[in-house]
């Protein structure tokens, strides 16, 4: 019996241990192909904020014009600019349709990861990983990323340096660490997803959804949230993506918030939401498992 204990301590160990940081950390002079050098927070950019912002607002763009018929109530409070605006979207995305090999006859409605492998040119799903017991990680399903790309996010609840997280902390190993000590709870399970859950309901604003709370489920909403199950690289297995922190700016569309993975733990409307998105270091190739690395400071 306590060597079943034991066997099953040891083996849930192996699956946590490449998202457990302080373990990362001490295992980094080992390991250097996990490390990225960044002289200061500022220069932690792999390419610039206005293309992660580009890419988000064109997969979620698409994604609402997707989902247009469920969309009636949101439409409602928008200025009638920015509703003829999908409006002629609509039609043009219409015309698109006619075109393809394949279509819905009842409706044309598209899975989300149909929706961003026509948006960007590939698909990303979780799948087992190719790690020895290292759980799920993440695949890119079909097409191509090219270098540069921002692959996927970082979902989860947003905590500053100075609230509370200890509870929520036991036993998780999704919790990821800015740069500048904002934590990023990706947890979809236990007390984190009561947590997320409960800020979600929070800040909505009527038919106005401030936040995607999909990814808690196995029907995700924004195909791009899934970043919390990629594996950290080895000296086998090189990293072919990276973290890059996203501020989300305030004149971030209000009707494709629904689509943005990520809520504030606090009802501070001073900070801009903090986003982390994950970046292609290389072309990545259908079939491969994305694998990141962790950067740390030097002066």
């Amino acid at each position: 019996m306590p060597g079943r204990l034991l066997r099953g301590l040891w083996q849930r160990w192996r699956r946590y241990r490449y998202r457990f940081v302080p373990w990362i950390a001490l295992n980094l002079s080992h390991n250097p192909r996990t490390l990225r050098y960044v002289p200061e927070e500022s220069k932690d950019k792999v390419i610039s904020d206005e293309d992660v912002l580009g890419t988000l607002l064109k997969v979620f763009q698409a994604l609402f014009i997707n989902d247009f018929n469920k969309q009636s109530d949101i439409l409602t409070v928008l200025p009638e600019p920015v509703k003829s605006k999908y409006q002629d979207l609509l039609s043009v995305q219409h015309l698109r349709v006619k075109h393809l090999e394949y279509s819905h006859e009842e409706q044309n409605t598209f899975k989300p990861e149909e929706i961003l492998y026509k948006t960007l040119g590939f698909s990303v799903a979780r799948a087992t990983s190719s790690l020895i017991s290292a759980g799920k990680g993440v695949f890119i399903t079909k097409g191509l990323v090219p270098k540069g790309a921002v692959v996927s996010m970082y979902p989860g609840t947003v905590y500053q340096k100075f609230e509370p997280i200890f509870f929520q902390s036991i036993g998780n190993p999704f919790i990821f660490r800015c740069l500048d000590g904002v934590l990023i709870d990706g947890n979809d399970k236990g007390i984190s997803k009561v947590v997320y859950r409960s800020c979600n309901g929070r800040d909505r604003l009527g038919p106005l959804k401030m936040s995607d709370s999909t990814w808690l489920t196995s029907e995700i909403h924004n195909p791009l949230a899934v970043g919390q199950y990629v594996n950290n690289c080895s000296n086998d297995r090189a990293a072919n993506v990276c973290y890059q922190e996203f501020d989300v700016p305030a004149v971030f569309p209000i009707e494709l918030k629904q689509y943005l993975p990520n809520i504030a733990y606090s009802n501070d409307k001073q900070s801009p939401l903090r986003c982390v998105v994950l970046v292609a270091l290389r072309d990545i190739k259908q079939g491969e498992e994305l694998f990141s690395n962790y950067y740390t400071i030097v002066s």
